[in-house]
């Protein structure tokens, strides 16, 4: 009997062991997060990686992020949200507007003269995710952050330095909202993902882009074209929308401690510190073009900038009308928008 008791005691004991290495790792989460940036560009550079970092840092090595940048699972950027929501990846960041009329909530951030401050804007927009838009326009995936850029500004072939100056023009736009302003700004919009603007400039498939400051360095920019317009005041031309949203099963297949981890990094923190870092970034990639003898920065004052915005209220109108096509409150969310701004700016 003894011998058998030692046998069964060794046997369990050997089980055990097999069985250290797979509980061992049962809780460990490994996440890989695809994204259409080169890795250089400020929001994986900047915000994602250091974002990863701090989730393995406060799990102790538990959660690890994959970072694939530039579409390196395949597919086109205006596929990565469906990515996300499929299980193809478990986590993707994206522009919004990608996906024209798709997210229309979303779109009132883009409106044109809305964002007065990146961070103040990118927190408004977290607010109103909470309150409204996970439950309905990203009820298909869990948003992690969500943000917008600093100031939209011009950068063309020739200079704008005025509102008529627009006419004729070519000009690559991100989303929507922003191509149908710059068609009612009298350019014609070309819409396509920022990897495509460096080939399209050189190929004069397009005179200029509209992009924040801060993405400039990445695709050489101011290499590409020499003239730069920018809007004094504090409202900006235009802005444009970015989410970090997960796979919903994934997120719910989280261990609860790690779960609560992910959601502390994440969240109206995430989407703060991503405002602030690219807000943080206009003046490093402006400091190019400054630095530069062939590159002209256009100023414009503010009696050019009340043009401007004269001639982008029906933009706006059009943007009520649509949402009201769709039963939504466009004004509603308009004075919404606009009263969180305020708020998270103090």
């Amino acid at each position: 009997m003894k011998r058998r008791f030692n046998l069964e005691v060794a046997a369990t004991v050997v089980l055990a062991f097999s069985l250290l290495p797979a509980l061992a790792t049962a809780q460990d989460v490994t996440l890989r997060l695809h994204q259409f940036l080169p890795p250089v560009a400020t929001i994986p550079a900047k915000i994602l990686k250091p974002w990863g970092e701090r989730l393995a840092e406060l799990s102790e090595g538990r959660i690890k992020i994959q970072h694939f940048d530039a579409m390196a699972l395949g597919g086109r950027p205006p596929e990565l949200m469906d990515q996300a929501r499929d299980g193809v990846v478990d986590i993707s960041m994206t522009l919004v507007g990608y996906t024209p009329g798709r997210f229309p909530r979303t779109e009132v951030f883009e409106l044109p003269f809305m964002m007065t401050d990146p961070v103040a804007t990118s927190l408004a927009y977290w607010q109103m995710v909470e309150e409204d838009f996970q439950q309905n326009e990203y009820a298909d995936v869990k948003v992690l952050g969500a943000w917008v850029h600093g100031a939209g500004v011009i950068h063309t072939d020739e200079p704008v330095a005025k509102l008529e100056d627009m006419k004729g023009k070519l000009l690559r736009g991100p989303t929507r909202i922003v191509n149908d302003l710059l068609s009612e700004l009298g350019a014609t919009p070309v819409g396509m993902p920022l990897p495509s603007i460096p080939e399209a400039l050189s190929k004069s498939v397009v005179n200029g882009t509209v992009l924040p400051w801060e993405v400039t360095p990445s695709i050489r920019l101011t290499e590409l074209v020499d003239n730069h317009t920018e809007f004094g005041g504090a409202e900006a031309l235009y802005t444009a929308t970015i989410v970090l949203v997960m796979n919903k099963d994934k997120y719910a297949a989280l261990p609860d401690d790690l779960r609560a981890i992910l959601d502390a990094e994440s969240g109206a923190r995430l989407s703060g510190i991503a405002g602030q870092v690219l807000a943080d970034n206009d003046k490093p990639g402006r400091d190019i073009a400054v630095a530069s003898d062939e590159n002209v920065i256009w100023e414009l004052d503010e009696a050019e900038v009340a043009r401007w915005k004269a001639a982008a209220e029906p933009v706006v109108t059009r943007w009520v009308a649509d949402m009201s096509e769709k039963d939504i409150d466009g004004e509603a969310l308009i004075e919404r928008a606009k009263a969180l701004i305020v708020e998270k700016a103090r």
